[in-house]
């Protein structure tokens, strides 16, 4: 393989605002953009070091003769780790996790194609994972004053296959739209309402029992905590929001609960985790990097993670975070942001890296495309 061309431009991301993307030319192109979250963790890397410009600029001057020693003649994934370590070493600091993984799966996607493989398979991956759909917003990612605190109302379909489950999901996703009456769809495609928490959770579980699904929630709580969980009509201290959320599991089936509490709060997640059986679900607590997610299995935290590639932007470190979730029965879900693309690199890392479940959204084309993507890969499978 040759690498010929290394480009870095910016595009608009389904919030209209810019983000990267990297093309590798070799005798084909291979492109990958990085999408940008609007809820993000605290603890997540930087997507770009001084400004998006000056990543674009670092990236266009980069050494190719240099990528072209390191990234030639790659037979499988534990040769391109191996590679991409010396790579890490010589970008170190010099560009951010945006930049970081679409340059790193650009040049995945062109060793896969050089061993004429697509990129799931260059990964010896053959998982199909569960679709994870929010159906209805609030938090970060909707607007207006009436909106609900919890940032996701998720549906997970149960089909006996991908295809099937995204179907279950979509028809979940109309009827809650007719019942909430509702007009607008937020940042993520997901319905907005004015209706509260426990009034989605209500008819959701209504739907759980027409169709077979699963349903959950992204609490999103570090948008909401300064020092108490402040709701509408109530303030709740540590104690309150565990018990609190403790009912919601009990009272509406969750099978999922995403970040119920603050970011920094690992003994809290461990009383949850203790007392439910339920998926209990680190993002903003773990921001797909091995320290943290090590911190959360020590105090017993989480029994599942999310995993977005640009919040630690080193396809190493992501794939590390996969392993270390496996080793120690963490089940992993694969996660689009809120400012989308339609790039859908994601669906292949779900399944070559075998993860459980992919986070994608359910409606509008960004999120579409990653869908699209997997019903393509169950078919090859």
């Amino acid at each position: 393989m040759e690498i010929k061309e290394v480009r870095a431009f910016s595009i608009k991301d389904s919030r209209k605002e810019k983000t990267i993307s990297i093309i590798i030319k070799t005798k084909k192109k291979f492109k990958t953009s990085a999408p940008s979250g609007k809820s993000k963790g605290k603890y997540e890397k930087k997507p770009y070091i001084k400004n998006i410009n000056h990543d674009i600029n670092f990236i266009n001057n980069l050494n190719i003769k240099k990528l072209n020693e390191l990234f030639n003649k790659i037979k499988n994934w534990k040769e391109f780790s191996l590679s991409l370590i010396k790579l890490e070493k010589i970008l170190n600091n010099k560009i951010g996790a945006n930049s970081l993984f679409a340059l790193e799966a650009s040049l995945l996607k062109s060793v896969a194609e050089e061993n004429n493989k697509n990129l799931f398979e260059f990964l010896k991956g053959n998982k199909i994972p569960r679709p994870v759909g929010n159906a209805v917003g609030g938090g970060l990612h909707s607007k207006g004053n009436k909106k609900p605190e919890f940032q996701e109302f998720l549906f997970i379909g149960k089909g006996k296959t991908f295809k099937e489950s995204v179907k279950i999901n979509n028809k979940a996703y109309k009827l809650i739209g007719r019942l909430l009456n509702a007009k607008k769809r937020n940042d993520e495609g997901a319905w907005e309402t004015s209706l509260n928490n426990e009034e989605i959770l209500f008819l959701m579980n209504q739907i759980r029992k027409k169709y077979s699904l699963d349903i959950g929630l992204d609490i999103a709580s570090s948008s909401f905590y300064k020092k108490t969980y402040n709701y509408k009509n109530k303030k709740l201290n540590k104690k309150q929001q565990i018990d609190y959320i403790l009912k919601l599991i009990k009272k509406y089936n969750l099978f999922y609960i995403e970040d119920p509490l603050n970011e920094n709060d690992f003994s809290g997640f461990s009383d949850i985790l203790k007392k439910s059986n339920s998926l209990i679900v680190g993002d903003d607590l773990t921001t797909t990097n091995p320290q943290r997610l090590k911190k959360a299995i020590k105090n017993k935290s989480i029994n599942a993670i999310i995993i977005k590639p640009n919040q630690i932007g080193s396809l190493l470190k992501m794939k590390q975070c996969i392993d270390i979730a496996k080793k120690h029965n963490l089940k992993t879900i694969i996660s689009h942001r809120s400012g989308e693309t339609l790039d859908n690199t994601i669906s292949d890392l779900c399944v070559g890296f075998n993860c459980d479940f992919i986070k994608t959204g359910i409606y509008s084309k960004y999120r579409k495309s990653k869908l699209k993507r997997l019903i393509k890969i169950e078919k090859l499978l």
